[in-house]
């Protein structure tokens, strides 16, 4: 076949067309909106219940240990056992400790130790979630498909920050808190019941000892160094939100005109992180891990612009740019790795992402106030975008990061 005569290979389907993929996407898109309706939630909850910060923290505090401490297992499990039983079991799991949390707040009378009790058995369960979702998205889709179905899921994931806390302030205002939980617990349940009609592509792994599956997966990792790298600057993005998140509303109210600033930056930063990931639908860069985290440095502007005190629509620009960064990186990292990486070893890579991801972010939320106690916000806030902005710009020099293209 000649230049002339040959022809490009038609474009791939749009992943939506996938009978499976569209139930995946289902599923999750309403689970998606009942758990982002819980944070403000549940908030309110214990707060109201107890009347103590020190309650809340505890609550979740036990939301996010077990969740640390589980997700290399549940990577394993990910990868030895067939991904959507896994996860159809986990979402019946979430359903009911989500459910027990909404009878306790609709009677009237919760006890702090079933709250407690029921959130740490919603973030086992949801160490044994998260990995899946990987293993899902690339054995429903074709691979030519892949990111534009990470780009759909980034889209949904965009599409609940912007509603869910406006759902759950309905909620709260009008039937209380604990409509929120019982509402959580139906996606749970309904995006289970469509799993059970997904089909879903498998690469099993050979039996061994926990031990060694554990150490593949690390193995997996180590040995691509545009990934192992790449983590480290994701990692300080996380630290670094926790430090705007602890230390940014205080910033607003006392120096940049009240609490209406905080609120619209927050949900300036939704609107950006949904028009990154429409972006990423439509653009697909040659060099996508190091276009990626080059926009994830963007984050370091909204941390020295509150750390200066620059006007306030300065501040809430930086932050949407920052979050159109993360919105961009959502979609195309997740296909990077999916390409990249054995569909065999796929859990146990995406559970060492999120461990390293999760684990920076209470180091954030404990030390930013004990820095800004010592020496002001201006300190821990400069200093989370120095690490951010060059943790993640330093990518670049990274042999591996400026190699790697379209295909992997």
């Amino acid at each position: 076949m000649t230049a002339a005569t040959a022809t490009a290979p038609p474009p791939a389907p749009h992943p939506l067309r996938s009978r499976s993929f569209r139930l995946l996407f289902t599923g999750r898109t309403l689970s998606l909106l009942g758990d982002a309706a819980i944070p403000a939630a549940l908030a309110l909850a214990v707060l109201e219940a107890t009347g103590s910060t020190a309650a809340l923290a505890l609550v979740l505090g036990c939301a996010m240990v077990p969740k640390l401490l589980l997700l290399p297992l549940g990577g394993v499990i990910g990868d030895r056992f067939d991904a959507r039983t896994v996860a159809l079991t986990t979402d019946l799991v979430r359903c009911g400790t989500q459910l027990v949390v909404g009878v306790q707040l609709l009677g009237g009378t919760p006890s702090l130790a079933v709250l407690a009790v029921s959130e740490a058995l919603g973030g086992a369960a949801g160490a044994f979630a998260m990995p899946t979702d990987a293993p899902l998205v690339k054995g429903t889709v074709a691979a030519g498909s892949l990111h534009r179905a990470n780009a759909a899921m980034s889209v949904a994931r965009s599409a609940a920050r912007l509603g869910g806390p406006a759902l759950a302030g309905t909620l709260v205002l009008t039937v209380g808190p604990g409509w929120a939980f019982v509402l959580d617990a139906a996606t749970f349940a309904l995006s289970a019941l469509l799993l059970t009609a997904v089909r879903v592509k498998r690469v099993p792994i050979p039996r061994r000892s926990l031990r060694a599956d554990l150490a593949e997966g690390w193995q997996e990792v180590r040995s691509r160094d545009w990934y192992w790298t790449s983590l480290i600057g994701h990692s300080a993005w996380n630290g670094a939100a926790a430090v705007l998140m602890t230390l940014g509303p205080a910033v607003a109210v006392q120096r940049l005109g009240g609490g209406a600033t905080w609120v619209v930056l927050l949900q300036v930063g939704a609107a950006g992180f949904l028009l990154g990931a429409l972006l990423a639908d439509r653009v697909t860069p040659r060099r996508p891990v190091l276009a990626a985290n080059l926009g994830l440095a963007t984050y370091a502007l909204p941390l020295v612009l509150l750390a200066l005190a620059a006007p306030a629509p300065l501040t809430i620009a930086a932050y949407g740019l920052a979050q159109a960064g993360l919105g961009f990186l959502s979609p195309v990292w997740a296909t990077a790795v999916q390409r990249a990486v054995p569909a065999h070893a796929l859990a146990r890579v995406t559970s060492y992402d999120w461990l390293l991801s999760l684990a920076s972010m209470p180091l954030g939320y404990a030390l930013a106030p004990l820095a800004a106690a010592a020496w002001g916000p201006e300190v821990p806030l400069v200093a989370a975008a120095l690490a951010v902005g060059g943790c993640c710009l330093g990518t670049a020099l990274v042999p591996g990061v400026r190699r790697f293209g379209r295909d992997g």
